[in-house]
């Protein structure tokens, strides 16, 4: 079907697909997590397998290519981790796909088409360019086994997906009297002090006695471990000094060259009785290895941090690494070995002990300050105190803040300097502010390694005149919020009803690159 977007097809290496996406998939290592080998779990009463699985994983990568962030969102429920967000998009993405075919929506070719043509990857500066999407299948999906077809099939999950969110939200409105008190609410200024509790405050008297450690080592022994080491291998396939000066095509183009080389190397690593030093050998590539060393201190030879991290993903029966691109170049690992994690005796384990207790119980006296000092100064206000003499009364501290809005966009966007200048639990505030009325105290929130107890002061109207510039923009933003809502619910439905059985935790390959 896209056969006519592919009209005068020529040979050209652009810098933005190059630069922004041929490697995405092509040295991608998803870990699907503790799954069986063979599958993923069940759904609708059937089995998922890991390659289905892997398969959904990869359109997920495709997704975030194309620039389909709010696909990936949705089916994705906000999830940060981004091991979690391939797990909840695989199982998302069968949903969404059942759903779409019982209710019978079925996107037109033509729409899709026009889809296509309209994303910002293809687009040049007289729009659709033909060579931008010839080189985007060619380079970044080509060689991971994916092409035009995967391209129309996410467009198809969207456009389906779209259709059901407005199925669903179907009936969902926003009275302007609700725009405007939301508007008032987010949009207004606070003018609020800030009480910080830290546990540093607590720490000089916290006594920990030899009793309490025994008792600690005795309950928490299966947790104190020393920290696994890996010993790996590694070839380098770096620009040399010249390359590195290059810039734009000459760059890219010498990059290519080397990923072409690696990618013969480690398709040669998967042949049946491989060697990794022979292997190295028949390329020509000097083989260096590193010390032993954790996942928190990497060995001074693994600079980029994906190094490491791609060292502790390595097994026995996986001991290679697929080629793994940095800046300059591309790097190969293989396993040597593996120092597993023993148990601590007492006294190694001590010094941590006395730390996680000092923690804790820190953290705790914070907590129970915290929400005394919230009780106290409630009751304190409500008798009529000033807040210096209430505060003065719970042996607290307040700051007082620069007046600030919920919501910035309107505020701070003429004053960048404001918003540089604001503290880093600004955000634990601005949440523990919002559900405020003027005079009132919120309980404590905690924060990192503290918390905050915060009083809002009062709050004033917001501009009005912007209102009715914004309200318009402002109503949509609510009753897409609106609609967000109702469709997260209607999928977790979904979700119960497809019954989901994970398979049984067992270790899994990411996925391999084969020929």
């Amino acid at each position: 079907m896209m056969t006519f977007l592919r009209k005068h097809r020529t040979w050209l290496m652009t810098v933005i697909a190059v630069l922004a996406i041929p490697f995405v998939f092509y040295f991608n290592k998803t870990d699907l997590s503790a799954q069986k080998a063979d599958q993923f779990g069940r759904l609708y009463n059937r089995t998922v397998s890991m390659a289905e699985a892997r398969r959904n994983a990869r359109l997920y990568d495709l997704a975030q290519a194309l620039g389909m962030s709010r696909f990936g969102q949705d089916l994705t429920l906000g999830v940060g981790d981004r091991n979690e967000a391939y797990q909840v998009f695989i199982i998302n993405l069968i949903i969404l796909r059942h759903e779409a075919e019982r209710l019978g929506i079925r996107p037109t070719p033509s729409e899709i088409a026009d889809v296509v043509r309209d994303m910002r990857v293809f687009r040049g500066p007289s729009g659709f360019d033909p060579k931008k999407y010839d080189e985007f299948t060619q380079n970044a999906l080509a060689p991971y086994g994916m092409g035009e077809a995967q391209i129309e099939e996410l467009v198809a999950d969207d456009l389906s997906l779209n259709r059901i969110k407005d199925l669903v939200a179907t009936g969902v409105t926003v009275p302007e009297s609700e725009s405007k008190t939301e508007y008032d609410r987010a949009y207004g200024k606070l003018f609020v002090n800030v009480i910080r509790l830290s546990p540093a405050e607590f720490l000089k008297d916290i006594k920990i006695s030899d009793d309490d450690i025994q008792k600690y080592y005795e309950s928490h022994k299966a947790a104190l471990k020393t920290e696994e080491k890996r010993k790996v291998e590694f070839v380098s396939l770096p620009l040399s000094e010249q390359h590195k000066k290059l810039t734009g095509k000459e760059r890219i183009d010498a990059l290519q060259k080397l990923a072409d080389r690696v990618t013969d190397f480690t398709q040669a690593l998967l042949e049946k009785g491989a060697d990794f030093h022979q292997v190295a050998a028949k390329f020509q590539l000097p083989v260096e290895a590193t010390g032993e060393f954790t996942a928190a201190a990497p060995d001074p030879k693994l600079k980029d941090p994906q190094l490491a991290s791609a060292a502790f993903q390595l097994t026995p029966e996986e001991p290679n690494s697929d080629a793994l691109q940095e800046s300059d170049g591309f790097y190969v690992l293989h396993l040597v070995g593996i120092a597993p994690a023993r148990p601590l005796t007492l006294e190694e384990a001590r010094p941590k002990i006395v730390d996680a207790i000092k923690t804790s119980r820190a953290r705790e006296m914070v907590s129970n300050k915290g929400a005394k000092v919230a009780h106290d100064l409630r009751e304190g206000l409500k008798a009529g105190e000033p807040l210096p003499a209430a505060l003065q009364k719970v042996g607290a501290k307040a700051e007082k803040l620069e007046p600030f809005t919920l919501l910035d966009d309107l505020e701070v966007k003429d004053e960048p300097a404001k918003k540089k200048e604001r503290p880093s639990d600004f955000t634990a505030i601005k949440n523990a502010a919002a559900s405020l009325r003027p005079g009132e105290v919120s309980e404590f929130f905690p924060w990192e390694e503290g918390g905050i107890v915060v009083y809002l002061e009062k709050q004033e109207p917001p501009d009005q005149s912007k209102y009715e510039q914004g309200k318009s923009d402002f109503a949509k933003r609510i009753l897409n919020n609106k609609r967000q809502i109702v469709f997260a619910e209607w999928l977790r439905e979904r979700q119960t009803e497809a019954g989901l059985q994970p398979a049984k935790a067992e270790p899994a390959t990411a996925p391999r690159r084969r020929s």
